[in-house]
């Protein structure tokens, strides 16, 4: 995750230059409607074509140096429009962004693999630079990768509408309030970007929801050209994956859904597994930093050095060593560098050693973590990731499916004592959308009768989306199909020879693995 955050943060501004960006300005042409059900027939509005730009040059030396960039690729630009409203397909259209990434030397070429990092709010065209470099050359020598920013994401009409100052604000805000005056003060941030974005947006706000970017994914699908989608989706992208395929099950060729989002879960049972994942994945990290021959850097007791290091920041602010840095790492700068930090093993001794830093009076490696997963630039801007994450997991949550302060408050305190580093921050993220002023159109249930096989793919050790989300997501869809990593982190391809054995020969051959079949660690 961090290598596709890094590649974005780098080639933000050259991508703009290349997409020409706009701004969605018509909030007058979205006529979404809360009371209309997602899982109504999709209109059949033509297909745009894709206008594709050779940014091969430009892509090339952004890459240079990164593991993959050796490889013989070329890459281009796209751009293309789809309707505003999807059931007005006539009317206003907003523009998407793409990059399409092709291996030298391709034979019996399959089609586009299009691809979806999550988020919601993380950019999809970062994504396919990223899979480019690493994905099996078996894959590459069939598909070309194809990465696009779902409306409201990145360079496809992005939303922006929660100032830079205010992010900092929420980021160093305290992290796990479990009294009156905290929980007043961290949900007063979130009442003020909710303002922000009706008040820049209005009515539009709910344009950008989950089921209007399936429907353009269709469209996508048929201006590259590809009589069915082939399509990997991690994490949000599981939750669009399958979305699609409840739209346009006769469209589906394969269709890989990696760390599925539980379909099933209410908001609350949802929130309470990740409190619960990211203890576990703590508690991994902290055992596989004690076991280290070198010695553990921040001690025999990770969990007690991190709880008494968000004590000293509470009362003192760490400082940073970092040219030009003139914030401070709070215990919300802290918490929220654990929390990235265990998406990926990867990063664990990155943690560990900003951790023993910040002990030290260093907060520099800290914020090194916490940044990019905020979609802080190194100027202090931000990229428009939470922006995006709020305004399309709001504009897909049923009113009914909202919590009000004094829920948030219980439920906080009582995670407080289950899930000590997690639960109250987690708890307290249940109250977001309920003062988004937007449209809302629910996801739809989704067994995706009709379609091809789909692999859904978990991971044991997942600390944002755990197992038994895969779990329910393979049983619901009529032909899902269950593969389970025996791993730690957030997604599983292609990081281990099983996983990527039956995952390749899945999206080649349409050769699906048993069901349930599981690879180890």
């Amino acid at each position: 995750m961090r290598l596709r955050r890094g590649l974005l943060a780098a080639s933000t501004g050259l991508l703009v230059a290349v997409a020409g960006c706009s701004s969605f300005s018509d909030p007058d042409a979205s006529s979404a409607d809360s009371s209309s059900a997602a899982s109504s027939t999709p209109a059949e509005p033509e297909a745009a074509p894709i206008t594709w730009t050779d940014c091969d040059a430009q892509i090339t030396e952004l890459v240079a140096g990164t593991p993959g960039s050796e490889r013989d690729l070329a890459f281009e630009c796209g751009r293309t429009e789809v309707p505003i409203d999807h059931d007005e397909p006539e009317g206003a259209t907003l523009p998407l962004f793409l990059v399409r990434a092709t291996l030298a030397g391709q034979t019996d070429r399959i089609g586009s693999l299009l691809v979806n990092p999550g988020g919601p709010g993380v950019s999809g065209a970062d994504l396919g630079l990223s899979l480019a470099l690493s994905l099996p050359e078996d894959v590459l020598r069939r598909f070309d990768v194809v990465g696009f920013d779902p409306r409201g994401v990145g360079l496809s009409t992005p939303v922006e509408c929660i100032p830079a100052e205010l992010k900092d604000r929420m980021t160093a805000a305290e992290p796990r309030p479990t009294d009156q005056q905290q929980m007043d003060d961290v949900l007063a941030l979130k009442d003020e970007a909710a303002n922000a974005c009706a008040e820049e947006y209005g009515d539009a706000l709910g344009t950008f929801n989950t089921v209007a970017t399936a429907r353009d994914m269709d469209l996508l699908r048929e201006s590259l050209g590809d009589e069915q989608l082939t399509y990997l989706g991690y994490s949000y992208g599981t939750t669009l994956g399958s979305t699609y395929a409840e739209l346009f099950p006769e469209n589906v060729r394969a269709m890989v859904l990696d760390a599925a989002v539980d379909p099933d879960a209410d908001p609350q049972a949802d929130a309470e597994a990740q409190a619960a994942g990211l203890e576990a994945a703590f508690d991994a990290f902290a055992a596989n930093c004690v076991g280290l021959v070198s010695g553990c850097p921040i001690g025999g007791d990770p969990r007690t050095f991190v709880q008494d290091l968000l004590t000293v920041a509470a009362t003192t602010p760490i400082p940073s060593s970092r040219p030009g840095e003139t914030r401070t790492a709070t215990p919300g700068v802290v918490l929220t560098a654990v929390t990235a930090a265990l998406y990926d093993t990867g990063s664990w001794p990155q943690l560990s050693q900003a951790l023993a830093a910040a002990r030290n009076g260093d907060s520099a490696g800290l914020f090194s973590i916490a940044d990019p997963s905020a979609g802080r630039l190194q100027d202090g801007t931000y990229t428009n990731r939470l922006d995006a994450d709020f305004a399309i997991s709001c504009a897909d949550t049923p009113e009914d499916e909202t919590f009000s302060e004094e829920e948030v408050l219980q439920l906080a305190q009582e995670w407080s004592q289950r899930y000590p580093l997690f639960g109250a921050k987690v708890a307290s993220s249940l109250y977001t959308c309920g003062v988004w002023d937007a449209a809302r159109t629910p996801l739809p249930e989704r067994d995706a009768e009709g379609s091809a096989p789909i692999l859904v793919v978990g991971t044991s050790g997942d600390p944002v989306t755990p197992l038994p989300g895969a779990e329910d997501m393979a049983e619901d869809l009529t032909a899902g199909t269950l593969l389970v990593w025996q791993g730690q982190g957030h997604t599983a391809y292609p990081k281990t020879d099983c996983v990527t054995a039956a995952v390749n020969a899945y999206l080649i051959d349409l050769t699906a693995p048993q069901d349930g079949l599981t690879c180890p660690a």
